[in-house]
């Protein structure tokens, strides 16, 4: 069976620690997700959600892998479409690597299944996120959501 799998490279003009913890800190995550936010106690196990400003939870899974300030996987399933929940779990990978005065953040979000759904929807969803991660990082400033 193949994979479905997309994958995002982004250089960001800040330091690792800045963007670890924009990564996983719900004050810097509310800016740039458009409202959501993710919780998790952040360690190897723990359960981990994404909730809208309203309180609905939109994704869910566990931390499958954290090296801070290095590198975060998450098995991650979708919770508000029914065929993208049917699809089962994904793996979002985010890799951190200081590369001069910036670091080199690649996501990789993958499903062992062929033509998945859930991976065509997160391929439009990551690029405005993570733009939006580098925007509030670089300037203070989160662009806002695509299209409103």
């Amino acid at each position: 069976m193949s994979a479905s799998r997309f994958v995002y490279v982004i250089y960001i003009r800040t330091t690792q620690e800045k963007l670890w913890n924009a990564l996983l800190l719900p004050e810097f995550s509310k800016q740039y997700w458009f409202g959501y936010h993710q919780e998790s106690e952040w360690k190897k196990g723990a359960s981990w959600k994404l909730v809208s400003d309203d309180g609905r939870i939109f994704d869910t899974g566990d931390v499958a892998e954290i090296d801070p300030p290095k590198r975060l996987v998450l098995n991650w399933r979708h919770e508000i479409r029914p065929e993208l929940k049917a699809e089962g779990f994904t793996r979002a990978t985010f890799t951190l690597e200081p590369q001069g005065d910036a670091i080199k953040l690649t996501v990789v979000h993958e499903i062992d299944r062929p033509d998945a759904k859930i991976i065509d929807a997160v391929s439009g969803g990551w690029p405005a996120i993570l733009s939006g991660l580098k925007s509030l990082l670089e300037t203070g400033r989160a662009i806002g959501r695509p299209g409103v």
